[in-house]
């Protein structure tokens, strides 16, 4: 559980006990199998991204077995395999819940930040927000497409690319990994921009059509781009890379900052929009999109106790693909 955020470096993640989680009305309790660990979890650890409640346990990719279900709740039964994401509830009633856009909802409550999460044995989830796990995907291999899958589909849709579009993705760690196979899916010519030469050659395996540094102009203008790296810098260049009319999506709940950039590169009605959470509509699609591909997971492996180790080699970019902790 996090009590107070600090460096990574100092552990801010404590192992204790709570008391067992039991189901209110309209939830399920889980015991939880596995959870990825994101890099959202490392900003919350560390303070980046403000905490709303402490103590807290993070994790928000978490898949796991029905253990109890609450009074009411209908679908569900004990045994049953179960995912919890992000989004963990939302009000239903306002504009935005009522418009289809419940990623926007005004007083959503999420996963490892206002409740808590997978970091831990058991955990308790409103039952109209578990997910339905795909039977060919292991508990391990299912648990990193919860956030960077969901979440990188998510903003394939905001970057608006078309099947066979020219696509560019700036960074590529988890979530870029799984948003590759997507676009390669549908005939999209990917463009990768990161720092790592290794992460350069993993995205040429994956099927990109030509990867290099974040300083480098892809070969060709794009249609649309997103961005995963936490950084400002990372925006503008791919903004400079965008042909006319192209939009970057930011993948980030995070950013250092937005740098001064020149008004010629947003000009052309090219356009900046940021990502923020997913619905339950695009979890439900991108769940059954990588059943049907199938998506591969590339990951490591940790124990519950060494949460702390998993989020410093995350910090240190040190993880291949994405990291998930076993319970």
């Amino acid at each position: 559980m996090l009590k107070q955020p600090a460096p990574i470096s100092r552990d801010p993640l404590a192992i204790g006990e709570v008391p067992a989680p039991s189901p209110g009305p309209g939830e399920l309790v889980l015991r939880v199998a596995a959870c990825g660990v994101c890099r959202t979890d490392l900003q919350l650890a560390e303070g980046d991204l403000p905490a709303r409640r402490l103590p807290v346990i993070p994790g928000h990719q978490v898949v796991g077995s029905v253990v109890a279900v609450g009074a009411g709740v209908t679908g569900w039964r004990e045994g049953d395999r179960a995912g919890i994401a992000w989004l963990g509830g939302t009000c239903g009633a306002c504009s935005h819940c009522l418009a289809g856009r419940e990623n926007l909802c005004v007083d959503a409550r999420f996963t490892g930040w206002d409740r808590d999460g997978g970091f831990a044995e058991a955990v308790s989830v409103r039952a109209d927000f578990a997910l339905r796990i795909p039977e060919r995907f292991t508990d391990v291999a299912a648990a990193p497409l919860l956030c960077g899958g969901v979440i990188g589909y998510r903003s394939l849709k905001v970057s608006g690319i078309r099947p066979g579009g020219r696509l560019g993705l700036y960074g590529f760690g988890a979530s870029a990994t799984l948003t590759i196979q997507v676009a390669v899916h549908r005939g999209c010519e990917v463009f990768v921009c990161t720092r790592s030469k290794e992460e350069q050659s993993r995205a040429l395996a994956l099927g990109a059509a030509w990867a290099g540094g974040y300083d480098d102009r892809p070969p060709a203008l794009l249609d649309a781009a997103i961005t995963f790296a936490p950084s400002g810098d990372v925006v503008v260049a791919a903004l400079k890379a965008l042909d006319r009319g192209g939009s970057v999506a930011i993948n980030a709940i995070h950013l250092d900052r937005v740098p001064e950039f020149s008004y010629q590169h947003l000009w052309w009605e090219r356009q900046l929009r940021s990502v923020a959470n997913f619905t339950r509509a695009d979890a439900a699609e991108f769940l059954g999109l990588a059943a049907e591909i199938p998506v591969r997971t590339e990951l490591e492996t940790w124990p519950l106790h060494d949460a702390n180790r998993s989020l410093r080699g995350l910090a240190r970019g040190e993880v291949r693909g994405a990291a998930v902790l076993t319970i």
